[in-house]
Protein backbone atom coordinates (compact mmCIF):
# COMPACT_ATOMS: atom_id res chain seq x y z
CA UNK A 1 0.00 0.00 0.00
CA UNK A 2 1.67 3.25 -1.05
CA UNK A 3 2.04 5.69 1.83
CA UNK A 4 3.90 8.92 1.22
CA UNK A 5 7.33 7.85 0.01
CA UNK A 6 7.11 4.18 0.90
CA UNK A 7 4.95 1.09 1.27
CA UNK A 8 3.33 -0.78 4.12
CA UNK A 9 3.03 -4.55 4.27
CA UNK A 10 0.11 -6.45 5.73
CA UNK A 11 -0.12 -9.94 7.18
CA UNK A 12 -3.28 -11.67 8.38
CA UNK A 13 -4.01 -14.94 10.11
CA UNK A 14 -7.31 -16.25 8.81
CA UNK A 15 -9.37 -19.24 9.84
CA UNK A 16 -10.04 -20.90 6.54
CA UNK A 17 -13.35 -22.48 7.53
CA UNK A 18 -15.04 -19.38 8.99
CA UNK A 19 -13.03 -16.78 7.00
CA UNK A 20 -12.50 -14.92 10.31
CA UNK A 21 -9.39 -12.73 10.52
CA UNK A 22 -7.88 -13.88 13.82
CA UNK A 23 -4.94 -11.47 13.88
CA UNK A 24 -3.24 -9.00 11.57
CA UNK A 25 -0.23 -6.69 11.55
CA UNK A 26 0.97 -3.80 9.44
CA UNK A 27 4.68 -3.04 8.95
CA UNK A 28 6.89 -0.70 7.00
CA UNK A 29 9.46 -3.48 6.46
CA UNK A 30 9.17 -7.06 5.25
CA UNK A 31 10.96 -8.34 8.34
CA UNK A 32 9.61 -11.60 9.76
CA UNK A 33 8.86 -10.10 13.19
CA UNK A 34 5.48 -8.63 12.26
CA UNK A 35 4.40 -11.98 10.81
CA UNK A 36 5.49 -13.83 13.95
CA UNK A 37 3.66 -11.22 16.04
CA UNK A 38 0.39 -11.90 14.22
CA UNK A 39 0.94 -15.65 14.52
CA UNK A 40 1.63 -15.44 18.26
CA UNK A 41 -1.44 -13.27 18.83
CA UNK A 42 -3.69 -15.71 16.96
CA UNK A 43 -2.28 -18.66 18.92
CA UNK A 44 -2.70 -16.86 22.25
CA UNK A 45 -6.26 -15.71 21.55
CA UNK A 46 -7.67 -18.65 19.58
CA UNK A 47 -5.61 -21.71 20.40
CA UNK A 48 -3.40 -24.02 18.42
CA UNK A 49 -4.44 -25.47 15.06
CA UNK A 50 -3.32 -28.86 13.85
CA UNK A 51 -2.07 -27.48 10.51
CA UNK A 52 -0.95 -24.00 9.52
CA UNK A 53 -0.83 -23.08 5.82
CA UNK A 54 1.14 -20.24 4.22
CA UNK A 55 2.51 -19.23 0.88
CA UNK A 56 6.26 -19.57 0.22
CA UNK A 57 7.18 -15.98 1.07
CA UNK A 58 10.55 -15.50 2.73
CA UNK A 59 8.91 -14.54 6.03
CA UNK A 60 7.01 -17.83 6.18
CA UNK A 61 9.91 -20.05 5.15
CA UNK A 62 12.26 -18.38 7.63
CA UNK A 63 13.64 -20.34 10.58
CA UNK A 64 11.99 -17.86 12.96
CA UNK A 65 8.47 -18.36 11.59
CA UNK A 66 8.67 -22.12 11.00
CA UNK A 67 10.43 -22.51 14.36
CA UNK A 68 7.52 -20.78 16.11
CA UNK A 69 5.10 -23.23 14.50
CA UNK A 70 7.31 -26.25 15.21
CA UNK A 71 7.80 -25.22 18.86
CA UNK A 72 4.01 -25.13 19.25
CA UNK A 73 3.69 -28.60 17.69
CA UNK A 74 1.82 -27.32 14.62
CA UNK A 75 2.25 -29.04 11.27
CA UNK A 76 3.40 -26.75 8.47
CA UNK A 77 1.78 -26.66 5.04
CA UNK A 78 2.86 -24.42 2.18
CA UNK A 79 1.15 -23.59 -1.08
CA UNK A 80 2.63 -24.55 -4.41
CA UNK A 81 4.93 -21.92 -5.86
CA UNK A 82 2.91 -19.26 -7.68
CA UNK A 83 -0.40 -21.01 -7.01
CA UNK A 84 -2.73 -18.23 -5.91
CA UNK A 85 -5.67 -20.63 -6.08
CA UNK A 86 -4.18 -22.59 -3.15
CA UNK A 87 -4.93 -19.60 -0.93
CA UNK A 88 -8.05 -18.23 -2.58
CA UNK A 89 -9.73 -17.18 0.70
CA UNK A 90 -6.96 -14.84 1.76
CA UNK A 91 -6.63 -13.52 -1.80
CA UNK A 92 -10.35 -12.70 -1.70
CA UNK A 93 -9.83 -10.96 1.65
CA UNK A 94 -7.06 -8.83 0.14
CA UNK A 95 -9.26 -7.93 -2.82
CA UNK A 96 -12.17 -6.92 -0.60
CA UNK A 97 -9.93 -4.88 1.70
CA UNK A 98 -8.29 -3.07 -1.21
CA UNK A 99 -11.48 -2.22 -3.10
CA UNK A 100 -13.75 -1.57 -0.11
CA UNK A 101 -11.27 0.43 1.97
CA UNK A 102 -7.70 1.13 0.88
CA UNK A 103 -8.27 2.34 -2.69
CA UNK A 104 -11.20 4.50 -1.58
CA UNK A 105 -9.39 6.22 1.27
CA UNK A 106 -5.79 6.63 0.11
CA UNK A 107 -4.31 6.70 3.61
CA UNK A 108 -1.82 9.49 4.31
CA UNK A 109 0.36 7.58 6.78
CA UNK A 110 0.79 4.36 8.74
CA UNK A 111 -1.23 5.54 11.74
CA UNK A 112 -4.19 6.39 9.54
CA UNK A 113 -3.86 3.08 7.65
CA UNK A 114 -3.68 1.05 10.88
CA UNK A 115 -6.84 2.68 12.26
CA UNK A 116 -8.74 2.39 8.98
CA UNK A 117 -7.76 -1.22 8.31
CA UNK A 118 -8.57 -2.10 11.93
CA UNK A 119 -12.06 -0.66 11.52
CA UNK A 120 -12.55 -2.52 8.24
CA UNK A 121 -11.38 -5.85 9.72
CA UNK A 122 -13.79 -5.38 12.66
CA UNK A 123 -16.60 -4.73 10.17
CA UNK A 124 -15.56 -7.71 8.02
CA UNK A 125 -15.47 -10.10 10.99
CA UNK A 126 -18.59 -8.97 12.84
CA UNK A 127 -21.00 -7.27 10.44
CA UNK A 128 -20.29 -8.39 6.86
CA UNK A 129 -22.32 -11.51 5.97
CA UNK A 130 -20.85 -13.99 3.49
CA UNK A 131 -23.03 -15.87 1.06
CA UNK A 132 -20.71 -18.90 1.27
CA UNK A 133 -21.26 -18.95 5.06
CA UNK A 134 -25.06 -19.03 4.81
CA UNK A 135 -25.21 -15.23 5.06
CA UNK A 136 -23.56 -15.32 8.47
CA UNK A 137 -20.53 -13.26 9.44
CA UNK A 138 -17.14 -14.90 9.94
CA UNK A 139 -17.32 -14.45 13.72
CA UNK A 140 -20.85 -15.91 13.88
CA UNK A 141 -19.53 -19.02 12.14
CA UNK A 142 -16.43 -19.02 14.38
CA UNK A 143 -18.52 -18.80 17.56
CA UNK A 144 -20.96 -21.48 16.33
CA UNK A 145 -17.98 -23.79 15.98
CA UNK A 146 -19.74 -25.66 13.18
CA UNK A 147 -16.93 -25.45 10.66
CA UNK A 148 -13.87 -26.96 12.28
CA UNK A 149 -12.38 -23.58 13.02
CA UNK A 150 -8.86 -22.61 14.12
CA UNK A 151 -8.69 -24.41 17.46
CA UNK A 152 -10.44 -27.59 16.29
CA UNK A 153 -7.76 -30.16 15.54
CA UNK A 154 -10.15 -32.46 13.69
CA UNK A 155 -10.78 -30.25 10.66
CA UNK A 156 -8.51 -27.26 10.56
CA UNK A 157 -6.97 -25.28 7.78
CA UNK A 158 -5.60 -21.80 8.27
CA UNK A 159 -4.15 -19.38 5.88
CA UNK A 160 -1.56 -16.71 6.32
CA UNK A 161 -0.21 -14.42 3.68
CA UNK A 162 1.43 -11.14 3.40
CA UNK A 163 0.85 -8.79 0.60
CA UNK A 164 2.41 -5.59 -0.47
CA UNK A 165 -0.51 -3.39 -1.31
CA UNK A 166 1.29 -1.65 -4.13
CA UNK A 167 -1.25 -0.90 -6.82
CA UNK A 168 -0.69 2.86 -6.72
CA UNK A 169 -2.42 3.38 -10.05
CA UNK A 170 -5.72 2.22 -8.59
CA UNK A 171 -5.65 4.85 -5.85
CA UNK A 172 -7.81 7.81 -6.86
CA UNK A 173 -5.91 10.07 -4.45
CA UNK A 174 -2.45 8.96 -5.54
CA UNK A 175 -0.21 12.06 -5.49
CA UNK A 176 1.91 10.89 -8.42
CA UNK A 177 1.08 12.34 -11.82
CA UNK A 178 -0.04 9.86 -14.48
CA UNK A 179 2.72 8.46 -16.64
CA UNK A 180 3.00 9.82 -20.15
CA UNK A 181 2.64 7.37 -23.02
CA UNK A 182 5.62 7.23 -25.35
CA UNK A 183 4.77 7.53 -29.01
CA UNK A 184 6.36 5.13 -31.44
CA UNK A 185 7.95 6.68 -34.52
CA UNK A 186 8.60 4.37 -37.45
Amino acid sequence: MPIGRGFLYLVAVMDWASRAVLAWRLSNTMDVSFCVGALEEALARFGKPEIFNTDQGSQFTSATFTGTLAAAGIRISMDGRGRWLDNVFIERLWRSLKYEDIYLKGYADGHEARAGIGAWVAFYNARRPHQALGNRTPMQVWRDGTTGAFGDTAVDMTLVLRTSLDNAGALPTCPQPPQQQKSLVA
